[in-house]
């Protein structure tokens, strides 16, 4: 792997981890504010209004795995021995723990789709279906 010492793609982790911890419930350091998550919700539904404390509950959510994102990062950077927070690590810690992958970030690789398994219980469901169908 190669240390990328960019602004754009690599921060101090230090800093970040001390940035993340005291981020608490400071608006101003929160990533997904109340407005862009009610926007967030426009456009999916516009028609959809968030409770109070369903809103609290996401920008908390929201929060969490940021920081344990940035920290588990953080991590993956302070093994490899780096002084700079890589998106490659950020990326590592995405694909393995939540198996998440952002196009358009780090290597320019094209990943393959993987095709979900197809169940024994699926199969039964969609040969049912098919049967039905075919009595119309």
């Amino acid at each position: 792997m190669s240390q990328n010492t960019s602004s754009s793609s690599s921060t101090n982790y230090s800093n970040a981890q001390n940035s993340s911890s005291t981020s608490g419930g400071n608006n101003e350091n929160q990533v997904l504010t109340r407005s862009r998550l009610q926007d967030l919700v426009r456009e999916v539904d516009p028609n959809e209004q968030l409770d109070e404390e369903v809103e609290e509950l996401l920008l908390q959510i929201a929060d969490d795995f940021i920081e344990s994102t940035v920290n588990a990062s953080c991590q993956l950077a302070k093994h490899r021995q780096a002084t700079a927070l890589d998106v490659t690590d950020v990326q590592m810690h995405l694909e393995r723990q939540w198996n998440m992958w952002i196009p358009g970030f780090g290597t320019d690789e094209l990943r393959p789709y993987k095709r979900a398994p197809v169940t024994e219980a699926h199969k039964q469901r969609m040969a049912l279906i098919r049967k039905q169908m075919k009595k119309f």
